[in-house]
């Protein structure tokens, strides 16, 4: 048997490196300095005997046993925490720290309203909120940083255990008076696609926004540009576009303070799935459908 056994400290340690390509990266995704992440890593390459990065000014790669021993590491974080969720899952329900990531257009129009209600009807429960793509979410949730994910379908969530929350119609938005008299539905044939703001690639609503309109000259021709739904909206407020907004951002007052005009797109594809993803076969799989519950409640 082997005489040292890496701690899990450095194992997350090296599987941030790998992550990141970055020390000072990896060093602020694992909430240290980088030099206790530097440390860490030379202290795991000094009692294994080998080395597992070659380091350089500009370059962080891994050697052919670093890659294999950073597969096995993710494999080993998981299990652990596997076995911490275990533990969490024999005590009192919803309780404890859960790991969320929410994706970026949802976050600011759903928490406000439910995190009050969730403090004050769960007070034993700590979340731990992280903002992030769909993409970086998922990949959150399968290498175990994460314990759940809310997020909008369709979107590839691979085998995660999804449950459903709510369903979230699209609205067009465009300046006001433009066109003087809008319909109470906006038919994606009328959407100019010379004018249409997206935001830019990463954020799943851009593809949502695209399948309701179901014309594939819009995916491009339409415009990249906004970093998020605020942007959009201020673009649009100055007449220098239209862009599509969820009915949940509109709830949340997105539009106060502007001229902006939203109908709903008159399309049977107008629409997100907003649903909660966890890991498949979780020993936490009641607290998520417990928290699921309250979600749909919000």
């Amino acid at each position: 048997m082997s005489t040292y056994l890496p701690t899990i400290k450095q194992l997350q340690y090296l599987v941030a490196l790998h992550e990141h390509g970055h020390f000072g990266k990896a060093a602020d995704a694992s909430f240290v300095s980088q030099s206790t992440l530097s440390a860490g890593l030379r202290e795991l390459e000094s009692l294994l005997g080998v080395t597992l990065v070659e380091r350089s000014r500009r370059v962080v790669r891994f050697t052919a046993l670093g890659e294999q021993v950073v597969a096995k590491a993710n494999r080993l974080l998981r299990e652990a925490e596997e076995l911490a969720d275990l533990v969490q899952a024999s005590g009192k329900p919803l309780s404890g720290e859960l790991r969320m990531s929410v994706i970026p257009t949802i976050a600011p129009f759903l928490l406000p309203r439910m995190l009050p209600r969730l403090k004050r009807e769960r007070p034993d429960l700590k979340l731990l909120l992280r903002e992030e793509t769909s993409h970086d979410a998922l990949e959150s949730l399968n290498h175990g940083r994460v314990d759940c994910v809310l997020l909008a379908l369709p979107f590839d969530t691979g085998d995660a255990a999804i449950a459903h929350i709510s369903d979230d119609r699209l609205f067009i938005a465009f300046p006001k008076d433009d066109p003087r008299d809008p319909p109470a539905s906006i038919k994606p044939d009328m959407i100019d696609q010379g004018r249409l703001l997206l935001l830019e690639d990463g954020h799943c609503l851009r593809d949502h926004a695209l399948a309701a309109c179901n014309r594939a000259e819009l995916r491009a021709s339409a415009a990249m540009i906004g970093t998020s739904l605020h942007t959009l909206v201020q673009l649009v407020d100055n007449d220098l576009g239209l862009t599509m907004l969820p009915e949940m951002a509109l709830k949340a007052g997105i539009l106060a303070g502007t001229q902006v005009v939203a109908r709903p797109v008159d399309s049977p594809t107008a629409k997100r799935e907003i649903v909660l993803a966890w890991r498949k076969n979780s020993p936490r799989e009641s607290d998520f459908q417990l928290l699921a519950e309250e979600l749909r409640a919000g």
